[in-house]
């Protein structure tokens, strides 16, 4: 079991096959937005427990959409999000490769994506450069990618803007926003 935001208990997976992001990161991560979470459209990608996105959906984010690749992870994210959404909000998960399964949102932009992978995963910059070409992330949106430093290092990408990290331990979040756009003569 873990805790969310509110105290609520949400099933987790046995084993190790998936790794929760701690509670110290996901307190961390929901007071840097918190001012952008209420009324949001929030992304969840690699959703593992679904519990950001259910703390999400806690903090009053108005639609919650997921991404997981494995079925059991899958199973546990849906009950978690139905445990915790309102009747104002709403909530689609799609079972699948993350990489291939992000053109299903191709131009339905996002306010707040959450980007946490098997960390020794070839998906970091794949994913970035999907979210760029497929135009996810608002104007004024933010992206976060968990990683661990030993698997994988912050990458610029066309079309992102790396705007802060922070260090939690060995876990470590960096935060994206989309590149200013120069305007042309």
């Amino acid at each position: 079991m873990l805790r969310i935001y509110g105290n609520r208990a949400l099933k987790t997976l046995p084993g190790t096959d998936t790794r929760p992001t701690s509670a110290r990161v996901r307190e961390a991560l929901f007071n840097i937005w918190q001012g952008r979470v209420a009324g949001s459209r929030w992304l969840d990608l690699c959703t593992g427990s679904g519990a950001m996105g259910a703390e999400a959906l806690c903090r009053g984010a108005a639609e919650v959409v997921g991404i997981e690749k494995s079925p059991e992870a899958y199973a546990i994210t849906r009950e978690n999000w139905q445990k915790v959404a309102q009747s104002d909000q709403t909530f689609s998960l799609f079972k699948g490769d993350v990489v291939k399964q992000l053109s299903r949102l191709h131009g339905q932009p996002f306010d707040c994506i959450y980007f946490d992978p098997p960390y020794a995963s070839e998906l970091y910059l794949p994913v970035l450069e999907r979210v760029v070409s497929l135009n996810l992330l608002q104007p004024t949106g933010e992206m976060a990618v968990e990683y661990r430093p030993d698997a994988w290092e912050t990458a610029n990408v066309s079309g992102l803007e790396l705007v802060r990290q922070k260090h939690y331990g060995t876990t470590h979040l960096a935060f994206y926003t989309p590149a200013p756009t120069v305007p042309q003569a």
